[in-house]
């Protein structure tokens, strides 16, 4: 691969001036990140089960004692016989950060609708160890716009990352946060979908780094295509 090569002297002077533009995309996120703080929340007042290795689970249960609560949309639809690839890949980065997140008060869970023996059977394959619940017989997935009907499919409309758009699949990849206070209210405050979820995959924040970059047709971005390990 050709690229342009420099003296060390210049090369520092343009590293430099990156390095400006980065400073300025840094603060730029931490405002945002501190806008998403500061975003209003909106109650959950209904009754949400989730089956899990330990029976059944309510969205309280799910905080395991912390205050707060991240899930991800993990892509599974009851009749596939395994997870989406592209959320696989994505899976492979979040067993480990698990106890740093349950420090800081933090619990963190995927759910699907899938059956529970499926998650089960395949987080094995997988070899995950982080928690995973079956949202099968509850309308959580279609309320946080991570599901979508027949209809909607069949009609290619549907309200998916907060716009009307072909939702392209019966389930779609998301992150949601949940907040719950002394009292025991649960707060929705935070979803992201699509492209959001970019910035929790670690593998990617590293490749933007070297000078083949993500290398996308490669597969690695694609849940067709991305290979899980067995």
């Amino acid at each position: 691969m050709e690229h342009k090569v420099l003296p060390r002297n210049e090369w520092i002077e343009a590293s430099k001036r990156l390095l400006q533009k980065e400073k300025e995309f840094t603060k730029l996120r931490d405002e945002l990140t501190q806008q998403r703080r500061d975003l209003p929340w909106e109650a959950v007042n209904k009754s949400y089960t989730f089956d899990g290795p330990n029976g059944k689970m309510s969205l309280a249960d799910l905080f395991d004692g912390r205050s707060q609560l991240i899930v991800y949309h993990f892509m599974f639809n009851p009749n596939w016989d395994q997870g989406c690839k592209h959320c696989s890949f994505w899976a492979d980065h979040y067993s480990g950060m698990i106890p740093h997140l349950i420090h800081r008060d933090v619990s963190f869970v995927c759910i699907s609708r899938a059956p529970l023996e499926k998650l089960v059977a395949f987080e094995k394959r997988m070899g995950w160890t982080f928690p995973w619940y079956s949202s099968g017989h509850t309308e959580f997935n279609y309320d946080f716009q991570a599901s979508f009907t027949e209809e909607e499919l069949e009609k290619e409309q549907a309200f998916y990352n907060y716009t009307m758009q072909n939702p392209t699949s019966t389930d779609r990849e998301g992150v949601s946060v949940f907040y719950k206070d002394e009292g025991g209210n649960i707060f929705h405050t935070y979803s992201t979908y699509a492209r959001g979820i970019d910035m929790m995959n670690i593998t990617y924040q590293f490749l933007d780094l070297v000078p083949k970059g993500r290398q996308d047709d490669r597969g690695l971005r694609h849940h067709d295509q991305y290979v899980p390990k067995i």
